[in-house]
């Protein structure tokens, strides 16, 4: 593992570590904020819970787990798409700045929104960072290439021996004769 994963992953799930465990401990704080987002999404979303508060408890433990994941280097991709999952109806539930009057308060609020925007990319680069490692997309893809390639390379074999096989039974044949 480089140096900059080995430090940045950790940094990265710092943020939501934190805010995990404090929606895991007090979600009456945030449930208010969160109501406008949640109610939608727990009606469309059959298994979710439909109580705002557990709602966000349950976020908040798939931010804790799923950044601890991310920092120690364990499953990080699955563990990136579940933080950048939690993330978008948060941003969207507490900092809507659009709806805020106050010029100083909206300021405020549209930095949040940016920070979480800016945090969501870089889990969608930590979800798509194989670590150094191809892919199995690429991986497949090679192999089919593989494959094609020996393929062709044993028909033309079996095509340049077979003439002279063909040709030496040809003259065998006529010799038996």
């Amino acid at each position: 593992m480089s140096l900059l994963r080995l430090v940045g992953r950790p940094m990265l799930a710092s943020m939501f570590v934190a805010g995990g465990i404090n929606s895991v401990r007090a979600p009456g704080q945030v449930a208010p904020v969160a109501e406008p987002v949640v109610q939608p999404v727990t009606e469309r979303v059959g298994p979710l819970p439909d109580s705002t508060e557990q709602a966000v408890r349950l976020s908040g433990a798939v931010q804790v787990v799923a950044g601890l994941l991310l920092a120690g280097g364990r499953l990080p991709r699955p563990a990136a798409l579940a933080m950048a999952a939690t993330l978008v109806p948060t941003t969207v539930a507490a900092h809507r700045f659009w709806e805020v009057e106050d010029p100083d308060e909206r300021a405020q609020q549209k930095i949040h929104f940016l920070k979480n925007l800016s945090m969501l990319g870089g889990l969608l680069i930590a979800a798509d960072d194989t670590g150094g490692a191809p892919s199995l997309a690429w991986r497949s893809r090679h192999a089919a290439h593989d494959l094609r390639r020996e393929a062709r390379l044993v028909r033309r074999s079996v095509r340049a021996t077979a003439r002279p096989a063909a040709a030496a039974g040809g003259v065998r044949a006529r010799m038996s004769r």
